[in-house]
């Protein structure tokens, strides 16, 4: 497809049946008329759809071919209509995975039912239809990938492995004792409240939340991992967990990488960082194979 092709994005929002918080999405693609394959992405913790270089991702997925659906998990902490940024912070500290993975479920509703987003339905092919996640929202869908079989690759970038990071018990007698903690939000120093119903919410739903099992059982569809060496968070021996639970995941370490494949926020450039457009590159051709 032409690089200098006229891009389409649609902004949507969704109002979920299992809350009453709305979420915004958008779509890039080239409106030509034709179907083509569906790839969602899924931000991560602390993220948000229009973090640093996602914005020139998506065009360059939709550039190269695909409908491109980015959202905005509903308690991520950015308000419709506001700065953009985290600041609903009460929102981020009641949300869970279970919220997050109905979330992700009530787009991919949403896309199936014509009508619900301004996507029309003649520019894309549902029969392939992938998820793209990175960090936290690597493991999402992963998970939701195996629980929803509409879903036919699932791409994951520095992804968790784990929901559960480890929490150490210390730790945990004093979330519950005072109900909630605070992480730090190194960007923008802001103090975020975590509250202990992630953790009741982890013990109520942990088969549905367990990632090991899961990915060994149920996620039937071909995976893609993505790693950097260099990764600051996520320590890069986490990808190597995959493989031993899904051997036929195709596991790509890139040299020098960190966590966030070279973005930051706010990102200016028109271009991609070089290891996320390295990213792209691999996960375009890993979608394109599963297309053929």
């Amino acid at each position: 497809m032409s690089a200098t092709a006229t891009l389409t994005r649609l902004d949507f929002v969704l109002t979920p049946s299992h809350h009453t918080r709305p979420f915004a999405a958008d779509a890039r693609f080239v409106p030509d008329g034709r179907p083509k394959p569906v790839v969602v992405f899924v931000h991560g913790f602390k993220g948000f759809k229009d973090w640093g270089h996602f914005n020139v991702l998506a065009d360059y997925f939709a550039q190269r071919g695909f409908v491109f659906v980015k959202l905005d998990l509903s308690h991520n902490g950015v308000v419709i209509g506001g700065t953009g940024d985290l600041e609903d912070l009460d929102a981020f500290g009641r949300n869970n995975f279970s919220i997050e993975l109905d979330d992700i479920g009530c787009l991919l509703d949403a896309l199936h039912q014509p009508g619900t987003t301004p996507v029309p339905p003649a520019e894309m092919n549902l029969g392939h239809l992938y998820l793209a996640g990175h960090s936290r929202g690597g493991g999402l869908v992963m998970l939701k990938g195996a629980e929803d079989k509409r879903v036919k690759a699932v791409a994951a970038w520095a992804p968790i492995t784990n929901v559960n990071p480890g929490w150490p018990e210390p730790m945990m007698q004093q979330w519950q004792q005072v109900g909630v903690i605070h992480v730090e939000n190194a960007r923008t120093k802001q103090q975020l409240p975590l509250y202990f119903q992630i953790v009741e919410d982890f013990h109520t739903n942990r088969l549905r939340l367990d990632i090991p099992h899961n990915v060994r059982r149920k996620l039937r569809q071909p995976l893609l991992v993505i790693h950097g060496d260099q990764d600051e968070t996520l320590p890069v021996q986490k990808a190597h967990e995959l493989p031993r639970w899904k051997p036929d995941t195709e596991l790509v370490i890139l040299p020098g990488a960190g966590h966030m494949f070279g973005g930051a926020h706010p990102w200016d450039a028109e271009h991609l960082p070089e290891p996320a457009h390295e990213v792209a590159e691999r996960t375009i051709a890993f979608f394109q194979r599963q297309a053929s």
